[in-house]
């Protein structure tokens, strides 16, 4: 009888990675995708300040509260369909969600490129369209993080999120550059560009041919809702992690004060903007590039509460900047940082997770992720309205360091965990 410990050690090279077929389409999908969102993103938030300075005629303190709306407007749809979404995702076909949510997404993309095109653009509008896309994003999610470990075999899945965060991590320093040059020529031509892509990564999700649907789970659909709930707040390494970069990013969005920065901190306009948004992914993909093919394998607390602390650093670095060069350079920092956070924090959540409950989990992670990245627009618009954009982004840098002290504090399970596999 041969003893389990002559068995071969599974391939988890790229090779191996590379010869998932229906992976690979995925990874295309998501590149493409987040391409969309990036573009999007860097037109909506520039026209809707462009809107609120120069045609509704507001202050700079008045129009950077109105940009941070589209985070609010994005997230309360995220809030309320989320736990239904997860469920959805542990029931349904996957590949289907993510189609469906795809359709969703062309068409408020190509409403914007009209209502923009016939001049019928307005604060009201382009909030409707930010609310919209976050009702379909609230479904994408769980669907997307819990069809992706279905594609790999659990040995690559390590290796199979550092690349779907690198692949992430690229289309957003393509992204905002792309956006910054299609804005200042034409927010429509942004938004059809966007919406091509959204129908681009559509494609790739439909020629997907392996098994997206999980295995239900008997139980009413509360009840589902309710074991997704407790496993995650149950399991401290898994609810530390995820509330970790949620109060981290809260304080520290001051990324949304970008427009503001770019026109009247730093005064470089609509290219400049493009430029600085391409920053944190910059950053972030250097990092992911080097994940991909050096994933972390000991110490991934302590590896993750200091890259919390460095984006905080990157934060204050960007705010009291008055040099684009050394705003970059923050903004490179934090983006770095928050790469190596997302990458402890993903992994440890699928490897923590059973597939029958990643869309449950999954959604209260991304739930966590939009209040991180919505709300944190939001604080960081409040907080603009009475320090200006500089105090705004001090105030959240310091806000993430003292957050990391806390947090290393109040869940030492997940600061000395230590082994991704």
């Amino acid at each position: 009888m041969s003893d389990s410990a002559d068995l071969p050690e599974p391939d988890t090279s790229f090779r191996a990675l590379l010869g998932q077929r229906d992976f690979v389409l995925f990874w295309l999908s998501r590149f493409v995708a987040v391409l969309g969102v990036q573009v999007q993103g860097v037109a909506l938030g520039w026209h809707i300040y462009a809107v609120a300075r120069d045609v509704e005629g507001m202050d700079v303190k008045r129009a950077a509260l109105v940009v941070s709306l589209i985070g609010l407007v994005s997230f309360l749809p995220v809030l309320l369909l989320a736990l239904p979404a997860g469920e959805t995702a542990d029931r349904h076909d996957r590949r289907r969600i993510l189609l469906r949510c795809y359709l969703a997404e062309i068409v408020v993309a190509a409403g914007l490129a009209t209502v923009t095109f016939l001049g019928w653009a307005s604060i009201p509008v382009l909030l409707g369209a930010a609310a919209l896309f976050g009702a379909a994003r609230s479904y994408f999610s769980p669907a997307s993080t819990a069809l992706g470990p279905m594609l790999v075999p659990r040995p690559l899945l390590p290796r199979a999120i550092a690349w779907q965060s690198l692949a992430w991590q690229t289309a957003s320093v393509a992204g905002p550059a792309l956006g910054g040059v299609l804005v200042a020529t034409s927010p429509t031509l942004s938004y059809a560009v966007a919406a091509v892509l959204y129908l681009v990564a559509g494609v790739c999700v439909f020629l997907i041919r392996g098994n997206a649907q999980p295995v239900v789970q008997p139980g009413s659909r509360w009840a589902l809702m309710k074991e997704g709930l407790a496993y995650v707040w149950n399991n401290k390494i898994v609810f530390g992690a995820i509330s970790l970069d949620l109060f981290a990013v809260i304080l520290g969005g001051a990324t949304l004060l970008l427009p503001v920065f770019a026109k009247d901190v730093l005064h470089v306009g609509a290219q400049g903007f493009g430029i600085l948004r391409a920053g944190p992914a910059i950053g972030a993909a250097v990092v992911a590039f080097w994940l991909a093919s050096n994933p972390i394998r000991k110490n991934a607390g302590i590896i993750m509460f200091s890259a919390v602390a460095l984006f905080g650093v990157g934060t204050l670095i960007f705010g009291l900047s008055k040099l684009m060069w050394v705003s970059m350079g923050g903004l490179i920092l934090l983006g770095g940082a928050d790469m190596i956070s997302v990458y402890v924090r993903q992994t440890l959540v699928q490897l923590a997770t059973p597939d029958h409950m990643r869309g449950r989990v999954g959604t209260v992670s991304s739930l966590f992720i939009g209040a991180s990245n919505e709300l944190g627009e939001f604080e960081s618009g409040v907080v603009a309205r009475f320090l200006g954009p500089v105090g705004a982004a001090v105030f959240g840098g310091v806000g993430a360091l003292i957050v990391t002290g806390l947090w290393a504090k109040l869940f030492p399970e997940l600061r000395k965990a230590d082994r991704l596999a």
